[in-house]
């Protein structure tokens, strides 16, 4: 989109590689899906379906088509993977995929433990099907994991396939790689963007204070996710420096001094 304003970041146009955002839709009606695309499929890569709401939730098959139709890659929450895995039936799982036509899978532990070594046999297996991407870091508070744990994780499952690792927040915004109050573990963080390349990361930033502080630290282009659907306007605004929190972010010096 045109902008006659100068001074705006630069942002990658779809397919990009950074700079991404993936929304999560909680469970969304076709004509919500709908009036969502209208006005945030530039903005948006990827649509989560949440946790296990691809199960329950009518006409969620033509979501699926309506946000593919758009450009928007969407996929099926971790949780469901971990509901399928819990249950033995990883083959069923696939065949899930299959029927839906889902390309893109997400591999997760959060809410069942499942040995390491065994997730990354599943992303090795799944990244023969098709795109993975993995969450690292559990939804449990009592479950936490040291800043050398999380890279040495992260990096395993980069390379055992994974396209792009997750940091766990939870929808709340109150777990993983954030404080309680939904405060930044600057140590987590702080580990995982100097040994795990940005790119490479999507950091999960439901509130408007988590996302605001990615983009004041790591620029425009950080990747973010869990991002509600009538967010992502105000979330391009934020990385284009268009909203009180980053408004002098982008700007040069001699018109910050004014």
């Amino acid at each position: 989109m045109k902008t006659v304003l100068p001074f705006l970041p630069e942002r990658p146009l779809k397919p990009r590689n950074s700079g991404l955002t993936m929304v999560m839709d909680k469970g969304l009606s076709i004509r919500e899906a709908e009036d969502f695309m209208s006005v945030g499929s530039e903005y948006t890569d990827f649509v989560k379906l949440g946790f296990g709401t691809s199960l329950i939730t009518p006409g969620f098959e033509k979501k699926i088509e309506i946000y593919k139709k758009q450009g928007v890659i969407p996929y099926f929450g971790g949780t469901l993977f971990e509901a399928f895995i819990i249950r033995n039936m990883f083959r069923e799982f696939i065949e899930f995929l299959d029927s839906n036509d889902i390309e893109l899978v997400e591999v997760s532990d959060g809410s069942y433990d499942i040995d390491h070594s065994r997730k990354l046999e599943y992303i090795r297996t799944l990244a023969r099907r098709g795109k993975v991407i993995s969450e690292v870091g559990s939804k449990k508070k009592e479950v936490v994991y040291t800043p050398d744990q999380w890279v040495a994780m992260m990096k395993a499952e980069l390379d055992a396939g994974s396209s792009k690792v997750i940091a766990e927040a939870r929808e709340s915004g109150t777990t993983g790689i954030y404080n309680e109050d939904g405060s930044i573990n600057n140590k987590i963080i702080g580990a995982i963007s100097e040994h795990v390349k940005l790119e490479n990361v999507i950091w999960e930033a439901p509130l408007k204070s988590q996302q605001a502080w990615f983009i004041k630290h790591f620029g425009a282009n950080v990747n973010l996710g869990n991002i509600a659907p009538n967010e992502i306007i105000p979330l391009e605004s934020l990385r284009l420096g268009l909203r009180g929190d980053t408004f002098f972010q982008f700007l040069p010096d001699e018109l910050k001094n004014n």
